[in-house]
């Protein structure tokens, strides 16, 4: 797999090296998932959860396997089919494969599920490159309880599928994907070639649980494809909800022997390999090592040594080759080697030592590494059921999720300082140093992980370039939410990992306690994706995600870039009253006038009415957001000209004063009414407005002319109290006060009068309205409103807006209690929402 690294070279990177968890915050628009989410108690055994209601697309094993005994049939999985769609594998031979699709008993007549217990020399590797999928399972046989975690003890033991037994042709593995547990079922159908089978098979031929470990793993992925590369720390984490750190051997930690005999000792799992130059993957070296291979580490052991020279202990580590043939390490200390009559008998007993051609041996910490380049470790989690049993050292850990939006989130690393600081924050604090540190420093291990990339690869979509950095803050510093960029453009990172495209980066640091925020990233700004970062640490760190509360408070006016161009202040929303009583009566007195006429006989207005009214309101914006739509899509019509505004734009006043003045020039024209009490307007300005008949809509589809559909629809529904559908003449009078008030913001942010606000812009400018948003939902706003370049279009604005304004008044509106909270009947809440 190829491995992009990329340096900031503007930071100095620091290195170094039983407990309640943050609860992950679910990503915002998750992957609609077929698998069945379960939960473990502390030993490790499932929760029941019956769910009657639960949907129709999750696949319930216990469910679909009492369906197909009463039925008398096996079980054929429709959602990972025996075809080759489900191998996704690709052939340059032009003919398809000859692979023939059966099931366990058809393959070997004693077929069983497992024979003579689960053991580490179980498995075999096929002719698909996944090795590290070999290592981990490897590494998961030796613990028991791990292993019946993912592979149920209530799984068919199969029996040759003989007449008479249960057996429905169904099986479940669990894995653990991003802080959730997933419970995935399979057919027992396994690709063969000839009948023998192609990919994974145990080293005893009538032995099946390995066969159908790998499947259920690539349907976990969507295909046996999305298997071939990887490393074995991502299915080690997938085994076990743990958390892996990687060390390169040229950049080796000074005591990594005692971290891998510390991490043995606390049931961490491990796993190396050998650099492959290309075209060299999988060749042997001289001293009978696999290049580019995987392979397991299941023990190390400081060993007491006599020669006659020499009285001591020696480092010793064991490996395993997946492969489990003769392909072993052949230097000191392999199998039968001279180095072992200076070991006492009893130590190798002690050691387990045997010497037998299954891919085994040992080998000295220094040779392990001369001859490796890296080596990970995956420490499990605290809420593991082998932890939760430990009385000594267990890690604290904390969790989020979140994701990089275009225009929001995704700001890309500080060598882009105008947009680092919207990427997502996370303080912690690290107030208690390790127990047995002598500098009286803390260890951290953060880990980001990228979420949903392998099972995307047969669409063309590889890992982004992720990293984070780490910045020591005072609490002075944490005075505003979140860090605003004028802290990083002044301080520099306290250390920070390499950018990588791989699924996971993580980093162990050695600090000194304190309060530290980390910000995660990709390499470029606007690079979209779901994360999932988490905090392990031996003293607990409480972390939080540093962000914005929801709220509503004061529209501000934002300071503008220059001086010149400095406009008066918008008026809070409390002083809506005083903007409306600088209108003279005579205005009054037309405004009502002009509202009957275009009401009709009922005295209100629809969404139609309403539309034609503010595309004339409006028209100017929506002639400049067309102008900057023209450049990519060309139009024969011709467009508008331009119609210099009345009024002043930049306050209130003007504005209501200025729709005001539009709408009696749209009044003239389409009512032809009675203008005694009204401003005169020449009758080259109703020519002229006459003319500007088909307006460009204000973003990119062109099939409908200015504001859109549900743009006045939300409108009228923000203020429709009755559910009539129609704004009477004093929600139209609000209504006006509203669209001026976000018409100033929009042009203060619309700093170069395209038509659209920038990416990264949405949130300040929002706020300018008075509405405070975290991340969360300014990411799910640009989902629903930013275009494809992450900008908003004027109407697409006023929309969010609109929409914003009402979901805040039906709240509030049921939070009597002023506690943050709202009750609503299902039927209300529908109600509610899908009128809104």
């Amino acid at each position: 797999m190829p491995v992009l690294t990329r340096n900031n070279p503007s930071e100095e990177l620091l290195k170094g090296s039983n407990g309640s968890t943050t609860a992950i915050k679910p990503t915002l628009h998750q992957s609609r998932t077929r698998f069945l989410p379960v939960e473990f108690d502390r030993n490790g055994k499932l929760y029941a959860k019956p769910d009657p209601d639960r949907p129709a697309h999750i696949q319930d094993y216990y469910k679909l396997r009492t369906e197909c005994l009463r039925s008398r049939t096996l079980f054929e999985d429709p959602e990972f089919p025996a075809d080759d769609s489900s191998l996704n594998i690709p052939n340059n031979s032009g003919r398809p494969l000859e692979y023939n699709w059966l099931r366990p008993h058809e393959i070997s007549p004693e077929a069983v599920f497992v024979s003579d217990g689960f053991s580490r020399f179980d498995i075999r590797q096929g002719l698909l490159g996944d090795c590290w999928l070999l290592a981990a399972a490897a590494n998961l046989t030796i613990f028991p309880v791990l292993f019946n975690r993912v592979v149920p003890e209530d799984n068919d033991a199969i029996r040759g599928g003989r007449k008479g037994v249960d057996y429905a042709g169904i099986f479940h593995f669990r894995f653990w994907r991003f802080g959730q547990w997933y419970d995935v079922v399979i057919d027992d159908r396994l690709p063969t070639y000839r009948g023998h089978l192609v990919y994974i098979k145990s080293s005893t031929q009538n032995e099946f649980w390995s066969a159908l470990l790998e499947k259920a793993y690539a349907k976990l992925f969507g295909s046996y494809q999305a298997l071939i590369g990887g490393s074995a720390s991502e299915a080690m984490e997938d085994f076990t909800g743990g958390l892996t750190e990687g060390f390169d051997m040229k950049d080796v930690p000074k005591h990594l022997f005692e971290m891998i005999e510390k991490g043995c000792q606390n049931y961490a799992m491990f796993s190396c390999s050998l650099a492959a130059p290309p075209g060299e993957e999988e060749n042997v070296t001289d001293q009978g090592l696999v290049k580019g291979h995987a392979y397991s580490i299941t023990k190390a052991q400081a060993v007491d040594i006599e020669t006659p020279r020499v009285k001591g202990k020696i480092q010793l580590l064991r490996l395993r080759n997946p492969w489990g043939n003769e392909n072993e390490w052949n230097g000191a200390w392999s199998d039968k080697s001279a180095e072992w009559r200076f070991i006492s008998e009893e130590s190798k007993s002690e050691m387990g030592l045997t010497f037998e051609v299954d891919g085994e041996f040992w080998m000295s910490y220094p040779d392990f590494l001369k001859y490796f380049d890296r080596v990970e470790m995956c420490h499990l989690s605290p809420d593991c059921p082998i932890v939760q049993q430990l009385s000594r050292f267990a890690w604290k850990q904390s969790s989020f999720e979140g994701e990089w939006v275009r225009g929001s989130t995704a700001g890309g690393c500080r060598n882009y300082p105008d947009t680092f600081w919207h990427n997502p924050q996370y303080v912690v604090k690290l107030e208690d140093p390790d127990e047995d540190d002598d500098e009286q420093q803390c260890t951290m291990i953060v880990s980001l992980i990228q979420k949903n990339r392998r099972s995307k690869r047969n669409k063309g979509i590889e890992c982004l370039t992720i990293g984070f950095a780490l910045y020591r803050v005072e609490p002075t510093d944490l005075l505003k939410k979140p860090l605003p960029k004028e802290y990083f453009t002044s301080h520099l990172s306290a250390a920070k990992s390499t950018f990588i495209n791989l699924r996971e980066v993580t980093c162990r640091f050695r600090l000194n306690p304190g309060m530290y925020v980390i910000v995660p990233s990709t390499f470029d700004p606007h690079e979209e994706g779901e994360f999932m970062i988490r905090v392990f640490s031996e003293t607990a760190s409480n972390m939080q995600e540093y962000d914005s509360s929801i709220g509503v408070g004061v529209p501000m006016d934002r300071k503008p870039k220059q001086p010149a161009k400095i406009r008066p202040p918008l008026k809070p929303a409390s002083q809506t009253n005083e903007v409306e009583s600088s209108v003279t009566d005579a205005q009054r007195i037309t405004m009502e006038r002009l509202f009957v006429e275009v009401a009709g006989e009922d005295g209100e207005v629809d969404w139609m009415e309403l539309k034609l009214v503010l595309d004339r309101c409006f028209r100017e914006d929506i002639v400049r957001a067309s102008r900057g739509i023209s450049q990519t899509y060309q139009t024969s019509a011709k467009p508008p000209e331009k119609v210099e505004p009345s009024l002043p734009a930049p306050s209130m006043q003007g504005d209501v004063c200025g729709l005001w003045s539009m709408l009696q020039k749209f009044i003239l024209n389409i009512a032809g009414g009675d203008n005694h009490h009204v401003s005169t307007r020449s009758s080259t300005e109703q020519v002229e407005l006459m003319r500007s008949e088909n307006v460009p809509q204000v973003h990119a589809d062109l099939s409908n002319s200015g504001f859109s559909k549900d743009a006045c629809r939300s409108m009228v529904a923000m203020l429709d109290e009755d559910g009539s559908g129609k704004l009477g003449l004093m929600e139209f009078q609000k209504l006006l006060a509203d669209i001026a008030r976000w018409k100033a913001v929009f042009k203060q942010y619309d700093s170069d009068q395209s038509g659209h606000l920038n990416p990264f812009e949405l949130r300040s400018a929002l706020q300018s309205a008075g509405y405070t948003l975290n991340n969360h939902i300014v990411n799910m706003l640009m989902h629903r409103y930013g275009s494809k370049e992450a900008e908003i279009w004027f109407d697409d604005f006023i929309t969010c807006a609109v929409k914003i304004r009402t979901m805040f008044d039906i709240f509030r509106a049921r939070d009597a209690l002023k506690r943050n909270e709202a009750r609503f009947t299902l039927e209300e809440w529908i109600a509610k929402t899908i009128y809104s």
